[in-house]
């Protein structure tokens, strides 16, 4: 049995053991994002709007950012998702199921002058809230 330095089973250890200096195999193999993301893993989910709020954007830029704060319904966490768009917020009514995804920011962090906000509303009450901005679909009445 070969122990010596460049030893092919000494080798396969030592890769083993420095791994784990690598931040993303040690985030994988942990299973770091699973755990702390609301989503849990997912690309999208749904949630019931719970408040309208106005975030200030970050120096240099001066604006006050239409979010939403909202409980996901597979877990009952709360997040808060920006609104895209002009006037994107006044479609977006309280107790509205809304439908959530990644703000496309670094690695699931926020993106731009939004602090703390990682997720966009997509749909509102199954229609996409793009169309509704644009006006091509009207949000139906309850």
């Amino acid at each position: 049995m070969a122990n010596g330095e460049n030893a092919g089973s000494t080798l396969v250890k030592k890769r083993g053991q420095y791994r784990w200096s690598d931040r993303d195999y040690k985030r994988r193999m942990l299973k770091l994002k699973e755990r702390s993301d609301p989503l849990e893993g997912a690309p999208q989910a749904k949630g019931i709007v719970i408040e309208k709020i106005g975030i200030e954007a970050k120096q240099p830029n001066s604006a006050i950012r239409k979010c939403v704060k909202l409980q996901l319904i597979k877990n009952g966490r709360q997040i808060t998702a920006f609104a895209p768009g002009d006037g994107a917020i006044n479609y977006i009514d309280e107790h509205d199921e809304v439908v959530v995804e990644g703000i496309g920011g670094r690695m699931g962090r926020s993106k731009g002058d939004i602090p703390g906000v990682r997720y966009k509303v997509v749909k509102v009450n199954g229609i996409s809230l793009r169309e509704l901005v644009k006006g091509r679909k009207e949000k139906a009445v309850r």
